[in-house]
């Protein structure tokens, strides 16, 4: 499925599939044999773009390498393995520093990444391949994984019952090298395909009321809408009338739609990180216009049935700013123009990210001058 939605919308084109036949990794990994400070989990959440993507963000995880178990063939390939004919699940190997992160910790921030209760797949991924599973390395992660479901189970957090299987580990086998790190590699393709998986949008709704604008991230509460107070002396009058008031300002007299540097451009109001200058285009409007948002889980979008016509409205989530609107005329594959006001943005070029509190984002601009 994920491969047919991104072949549909002809941005992810395979020429071909490598098998690799020195790749098999077993309990432990070569970089665990290295240094016997570091050990490895191994966990299964469907698309393992997603699931790498998320663990290699938490403090103490070296490495995550995105890889197939629990299946019958020996060196399987990505083809197959998503066809459901090796018996393979698309996984992860961990690897981590347990004095910084321990395996219990781990588990907690899976479950925030994953929906539990369905063994049918993973959100748009269906099929047996990508359901969610612990592999155990040893007795005492299989114990911990045990203990760790239970509780979430008894937390009373899903209203159906925790499936994901917890599985003594046998093999690992590496994936193909364009499946590693495709988020940095490919961030507009993989952006695209977790927008519309489905995955973002379970986890806000599953954990809407934990206080974490994305679960599992350890920028909780980082970005607030200040006091009405503070806003009148913050913002200029204008980025005050569209943030607060639902205006617009006049096209090709603002300060971002002609902004052709690299970087991230945040909300005005609480600096949450919004768009990328990746997903920029030149829409012929004169307003900034985007392909898609570069943190979905800071995008909220409402109806908007001013001005004689129903339009899509864009907000940011913590900041409550008005933003603009989405249009479905922008270009192929996605068709969307986000449609944004710059009085509502505030751009931070790619070689002030660091200093600013944004150095997360500095891999997305590694191949660009």
């Amino acid at each position: 499925m994920k491969t047919f939605i991104l072949a549909i919308l002809a941005i992810f084109i395979i020429s071909g599939y490598m098998f690799f036949n020195d790749n098999e990794s077993k309990a432990g990994s070569d970089m665990t044999k290295q240094n016997k400070n570091l050990q490895t989990a191994t966990f299964a959440g469907g698309c393992f773009w997603c699931t790498e993507s998320d663990l290699e963000k938490v403090k103490g995880v070296t490495e995550v390498i995105s890889g197939y178990t629990g299946g019958h063939k020996e060196n399987p390939g990505y083809k197959e393995v998503s066809a459901g004919t090796t018996g393979h699940v698309e996984a992860i190997q961990v690897i981590y520093n347990p004095a910084e992160v321990t395996y219990k910790e781990l588990l907690q921030v899976l479950w925030r990444h994953i929906d539990p209760t369905d063994s049918g797949g993973q959100f748009v991924d269906r099929g047996a391949q990508y359901r969610s599973a612990i592999f155990y390395h040893d007795e005492d992660q299989k114990k911990q994984a045990e203990e760790s479901k239970a509780e979430l189970a008894k937390s009373g957090r899903f209203n159906k019952p925790v499936v994901t299987e917890i599985i003594p580990f046998t093999k690992f086998y590496r994936a193909e090298d364009y499946h590693q790190d495709y988020y940095k590699k490919n961030p507009i393709r993989y952006k695209f395909y977790r927008l519309n998986s489905g995955r973002d949008q379970f986890l806000k709704k599953a954990w809407a009321d934990s206080g974490e604008n994305n679960p599992g991230s350890q920028e909780s509460g980082k970005y607030a809408k200040p006091g009405a107070d503070s806003l009148r002396q913050k913002l200029t009058p204008l980025q005050y009338k569209v943030t607060q008031e639902e205006g617009t300002e006049p096209p090709f007299h603002n300060e971002y739609w002609d902004n052709k540097r690299h970087g991230i451009y945040v909300d005005i109001v609480s600096g949450e990180p919004l768009f990328s200058s990746l997903d920029k285009y030149d829409s012929g409007t004169g307003w900034p216009s985007f392909t898609s948002p570069l943190a979905p889980e800071n995008i909220v979008e409402k109806i908007d049935k001013g001005l004689f016509t129903t339009r899509t409205e864009v907000r940011s989530k913590n900041g409550d700013s008005h933003l603009g609107h989405l249009f479905p005329d922008g270009p192929k594959p996605a068709g969307l123009r986000y449609c944004l006001n710059s009085a509502s943005l505030r751009f931070i070029p790619k070689e002030d990210l660091e200093k600013e509190g944004y150095g997360r984002y500095l891999e997305l601009f590694k191949s660009v001058k």
